[in-house]
């Protein structure tokens, strides 16, 4: 008897890389808060110390879930979202003391923040630890699909849903209020995933072949027609467009990228174009927003929230007015829909790249994740979740600089909100998941040869 042992590379875990650049994005938080108490009010906040012991625990507290359940993920998502986080703390708390300087008794959000920053990090650790392996995920392909339908429709029932600026996305829940749509962003993901890993076959067929793009067939138009159906009946039912357009922008993509087949992309934007100009038709609050995005300045009392925001990037120049120095308070919902402005007021354009730059990491690191990983279910679904954030991003940025229409969606990681927050740590946790999934080393491969017969056994 012979035997032959198949050598296997084995990757890095890069732990300790993870540390470091974790131990570097919780300095860029506590400076950037120390730094607002100092162009605030002239000195250090008394309670930086509780902050960045709070933001040290809650650092360790991840890197160490990360490398006991996790140790072949990728070593830099959770650094970068620490970064954000950090950032997004110290510029509510910016905001908070301009607010309260006007008013003592505005409500203070960083505290609040915080703690469901806390809340997070908790959910993330419960993905890791629960969800050992993503491909058991493709067995509840149907069972996302439907719970994503439920946290869709909760808004509009009568007693918990809660409508805010004109759009129904809230549900309340005691003295808590949740916004089940970026839960069912999730859900929709993972049920895309798993349906278009079944019938991306049948649906890379292709059809007519006009302009050098082969079209898809006709019967197989209606996985992207009841796509579309969902995303206006978002905009419809709870007025909400950035929504709308997020769901049905992830559908399109991922379908893209099951089949290759560029065909679905053109009728994806034919049909986005055909809903976009029905919401503009039938909704006034849709050509409020492309009314002030073509010309805000013919409305200045309707579109002061867009004016405010312009001026102040206008303000922040190249290098900005610092930290503490600007006055970011003075637009509405600076510390939500508007904190990019805020942003670009105090840290300047430079500043602002900084962070697009570092939301571009992320999305760079979720696709890495998909194009290396070894199963079809967990490209989609990196992929598609990768894709929903950068999705998100360029939807708020563009709104905040008039590049497109305002859309109502938070800045990821940096704005104020809980849902947003606990969510976008979940997608983190399962591009953790499926990253160390597709790093761990495969298991060691021997070959016995005896009587002629070959025999595979996986040590």
């Amino acid at each position: 008897m012979a035997a032959m042992t198949t050598p296997a590379w084995v990757p890095r875990k890069r732990r300790g890389a993870e540390f470091f650049l974790t131990v570097l994005a919780v300095t860029i938080g506590i400076t950037a808060y120390a730094a607002v108490g100092l162009g605030v009010e002239g000195t250090i906040p008394g309670d930086t110390y509780k902050l960045g012991f709070a933001l040290i625990v809650v650092a360790i507290a991840t890197h160490l879930i990360v490398r006991r359940v996790a140790p072949y993920a990728d070593p830099v998502l959770v650094p970068l979202v620490i970064a954000l986080n950090g950032l997004g703390l110290a510029m509510i708390y910016r905001l908070d003391l301009g607010r309260q300087q006007v008013n003592p008794d505005r409500q203070a959000f960083a505290n609040g923040q915080l703690v469901w920053t806390a809340i997070g990090i908790a959910a993330f650790a419960a993905i890791l630890i629960l969800v050992r392996d993503h491909r058991r995920l493709q067995t509840l392909t149907y069972t996302f699909g439907a719970v994503a339908i439920l946290l869709l429709i909760l808004p509009l029932m009568p007693g918990i849903g809660r409508t805010i600026n004109g759009a129904r996305i809230w549900i309340n829940l005691g003295p808590f209020s949740f916004q089940p749509g970026e839960a069912a962003k999730v859900c929709l993901a993972i049920f895309f995933a798993g349906y278009l890993v079944v019938k991306r076959d049948a649906l890379a067929l292709a059809g007519r072949r006009i302009a050098g793009i082969d079209l898809p067939r006709g019967r197989d138009l209606g996985p992207i027609l009841a796509g579309w159906l969902i995303s206006v009946g978002i905009l419809v039912f709870q007025r909400d467009l950035g929504s709308s357009l997020l769901f049905f922008g992830l559908f399109v993509v991922m379908l893209y990228v099951a089949t290759e087949r560029a065909g679905w992309l053109v009728v994806g934007g034919v049909l986005f174009a055909l809903g976009a100009y029905f919401g503009y038709l039938a909704f006034g609050h849709v050509r409020v927003r492309f009314d002030a995005w073509l010309d805000p300045f013919g409305d200045p009392d309707r579109n002061g929230q867009i004016i405010n925001g312009l001026f102040g990037l206008a303000h922040g120049g190249v290098l900005g007015q610092g930290w503490g120095l600007g006055s970011p308070q003075l637009t509405p919902f600076s510390f939500s829909d508007f904190i990019a402005a805020s942003m670009g007021e105090e840290l300047g354009l430079a500043g602002l790249m900084a962070i697009l730059m570092i939301y571009g990491l992320i999305v760079e690191r979720g696709l890495r994740i998909a194009l290396t990983c070894r199963d079809a279910f967990g490209k989609l679904l990196a992929a598609g979740l990768a894709f929903s954030f950068a999705l998100q991003v360029f939807v708020v940025i563009g709104g905040v600089t008039r590049l497109i229409p305002l859309t109502g969606l938070t800045t990821p990681f940096m704005a104020q909100g809980g849902s947003s927050i606990v969510m976008n740590w979940v997608i983190i946790g399962l591009l953790l998941r499926i990253s160390d999934q597709t790093r761990r080393p495969a298991p060691e491969i021997s070959t016995f040869e005896h009587d002629e017969e070959t025999q595979v056994v996986k040590r």
